[in-house]
């Protein structure tokens, strides 16, 4: 069996090759196909010809085949495809890295404030990164902007000067150089053909991949259970919610079809393109791989039957972490009702009343420290641990973003008064993407357990859930859906 070491990652060419000769869709994201032949590099799935064998090499990232002076193929469009999964699975420091980067913290605050973030220096980041993907921060960034560059160029009628600073470049001549290098044509010549979008020069339409099977109604049920007047709606199908993004506020409306997600964003800054992408692909937990998770819980036979009937459930995830946070100490020991009517008048102090269809965000934890006693309508203690989260947070003690250390956040969430392990494993699951977090005391877990034919005792559950792991998350969702 033939293997090729790239960036130092190690990548089974025979399974890669039979991945892109059975154009399997399941690999996109998780490895790109450069033909040295014709200078390009695909997606595994992409449609053209099987290239020879002698003709292929195998990238771990765009960038590390973009930085082997390849170009991206415009039939597939392999920077369009969906995330490697294990980005969002892992929880390590090149994970937090992948994610930080997403989110535009390099384009904002360069290498210097990713390695800050990170707590390494720049240097040993950069050989970690090259190690596991071939390309260093600077390279993963460059490929991102290349990506934002051609959204707006195919769906924005601006300017192609202001779409090269939007799109995080510092110069046009940068943008150019970059643009024909990734795509091997003019940013005038990738126009060419295209409608602009309707809606404004801040709205920005495009299609967010994912891996199928994609359990769309789940996701949206559950959104629709926990909607908050004034931050997010379930309206036609679709999803609607405010952002808090780095350059202003935001809006996003996702409605999911077959193959992809239709997302309309509405942005005060088009420099805030790609934080929104990412944070509504988090949201929507675009990049999990659905077969592998699904294959694992569905060798139990408690969990066949759901799998079996609903395939492609994720976790739903977020845009805030501190939203959620708050979220998840309101609902302690309450229902999901009452915590809705807390929230929102929790919403009324902080905001006031909603405007008419706007949609404006959470409150941030500044603002939540400036709301009085009388605005959270919850027991003393309740309100005072929200308190603490909020002056945690706004001190930059906590790091509720998605490149906070998952082992560190939910060790100074316990070290709170009023937080235990429910609320700090909710918000593990659903702030910072922890795919194998398991709640045994959670009471909708515990109905979903007895109306799956398992134990509703939460320490002989917790044994029971092992056999579920890595993907204890995804199990959690299921036993809520079975409740």
């Amino acid at each position: 069996m033939r293997r090729r070491i790239i960036g130092g990652v190690e990548l089974d060419f025979e399974r890669c090759y039979r991945a892109v000769d059975s154009r399997d869709q399941r690999f996109d994201g998780w490895f790109y196909t450069g033909v040295t032949s014709t200078g390009i590099y695909c997606r595994p799935s992409c449609p053209a010809v099987t290239p020879k064998r002698r003709n292929v090499r195998f990238f771990p990232s765009s960038a590390a085949a973009q930085r082997a002076g390849l170009r991206a193929c415009r039939r597939c469009r392999p920077d369009a495809s969906p995330g490697s999964p294990q980005w969002d699975v892992r929880a390590d420091v090149v994970g937090r890295a992948m994610r930080l980067i997403a989110d535009g913290v390099v384009d904002r605050d360069g290498v210097p404030g990713l390695a800050a973030r990170l707590g390494y220096t720049e240097r040993h980041l950069h050989r970690m990164l090259r190690a596991e993907l071939g390309a260093g921060p600077l390279s993963l960034a460059r490929a991102q902007r290349a990506q934002t560059a051609r959204t707006l160029i195919e769906t924005t009628g601006l300017g192609l000067a202001e779409i090269a600073f939007a799109a995080g470049f510092g110069s046009v001549r940068q943008f150019n150089d970059t643009v024909r290098a990734v795509y091997g044509a003019a940013p005038s010549q990738l126009r060419a053909g295209k409608d602009a979008a309707v809606g404004g020069a801040g709205t920005v339409t495009l299609r967010l991949a994912y891996r199928p099977p994609l359990h769309a109604a789940a996701l949206l049920d559950f959104f629709a259970r926990r909607t908050l007047p004034g931050v997010d709606e379930v309206v036609d199908g679709a999803y609607r919610r405010g952002l808090r993004l780095p350059h202003g506020p935001g809006e996003a409306t996702l409605t999911p079809a077959v193959g992809h997600v239709a997302a309309t964003l509405r942005l005060t800054d088009l420099r805030d393109l790609a934080p929104a992408v990412a944070r509504c692909r988090r949201l929507f937990d675009l990049d999990a791989d659905p077969v592998a998770v699904d294959d694992t819980l569905a060798d139990d036979p408690a969990l066949a039957a759901s799998v079996a009937a609903e395939p492609g459930v994720r976790v739903p995830r977020a845009v805030d972490g501190f939203e959620i946070a708050v979220r998840a100490i309101a609902t302690q020991q309450v229902s999901l009702a009452s915590a809705r009517t807390t929230l929102r008048h929790l919403l009324r102090e902080a905001h006031g009343e909603p405007g008419n269809g706007t949609l404006s965000g959470f409150p941030t934890a500044e603002e939540v420290l400036e709301v009085p006693d009388s605005g959270f309508r919850m027991p003393a203690g309740r309100r005072e641990t929200i308190r603490a989260v909020a002056r945690a947070v706004a001190a930059g003690e906590i790091d509720l973003e998605p490149g906070g250390d998952r082992a560190e956040t939910v060790r100074r969430l316990t070290e709170i008064p009023g937080i235990g392990a429910w609320t700090a494993g909710y918000v593990a699951m659903r702030t910072l993407g922890d795919p194998d977090t398991f709640l045994p005391t959670d009471l909708a877990v515990r109905r979903g357990a007895a109306a799956s034919g398992l134990t509703d005792d939460p320490r002989t559950l917790d044994e029971y859930a092992a056999r579920w792991r890595p993907w204890r998350s995804y199990a959690v969702i299921r036993l809520w859906r079975s409740a």
